[in-house]
């Protein structure tokens, strides 16, 4: 099962409290990287968070899980890449069998009434992300922000869900103030980009054959 070897205080959603800002940061992290951490530190700033939740998912149902490394070793790797403690690296999908970013979003709206949330993701995922399932739900569920990526910088132009929520799109010197706008709402954020990607990490670490 993928929360073998948890620690049970990851299995749980972390603690809130009612008028915060809270960012929503998940992935594989397959492996975690100082991009994501990057990318975590961005929006922390941007967004004007009072917490990021660093979600480490079970899996990703687009991506194949061959090469998949444990749970319990994603987790205690992104927890030396947050450095910030209002940083909450957390893996409480596992614990209800949570498959879907659709189906995150809307247990951990549920949970907490009276948080702000904003969902926050790379730009090189919105370049996927209307083959996420129910991407539509989603960004009718709580505002998102994109993060620029390299390579990827364009893609809020040419994205299927930038060009269907292109009446939603906030100017990023809005960005402060995102979490409390009532979706669909999302902003392109620009900033320093880190070229290290979780893909090539994994194949500079498969051995190489004779």
């Amino acid at each position: 099962m993928a929360q073998d070897n948890v620690p049970s205080r990851y299995l749980r959603m972390p603690h809130v409290e009612k008028g915060m800002q809270v960012g929503l940061f998940g992935g594989s992290f397959n492996p975690p990287h100082a991009g994501h951490a990057l990318v975590a530190e961005i929006a922390m700033r941007r967004l004007r968070l009072d917490q990021l939740w660093w979600i480490v998912t079970p899996g990703n149902p687009l991506k194949s899980a061959r090469e998949l490394k444990p749970l319990s070793e994603r987790i205690a790797l992104s927890e030396r890449l947050a450095a910030d403690p209002r940083i909450k690296v957390t893996a409480f999908e596992a614990a209800h069998r949570i498959r879907y970013t659709a189906d995150t979003v809307q247990l951990v709206a549920t949970r907490n009434p009276g948080v702000d949330f904003v969902w926050i993701m790379g730009a090189d995922s919105l370049r996927d992300f209307h083959r996420w399932q129910r991407w539509r739900e989603i960004a009718a569920t709580l505002p998102i922000a994109v993060i620029d990526r390299p390579g990827a910088t364009l893609a809020f132009l040419s994205s299927v869900m930038g060009k269907a929520f292109d009446h939603a799109r906030v100017d990023e010197t809005d960005a402060g103030r995102l979490a409390r706008m009532r979706p669909p709402a999302w902003t392109f954020i620009h900033g320093p980009r880190s070229t290290l990607s979780s893909t090539a990490l994994r194949a500079a670490a498969r051995p190489q054959g004779r």
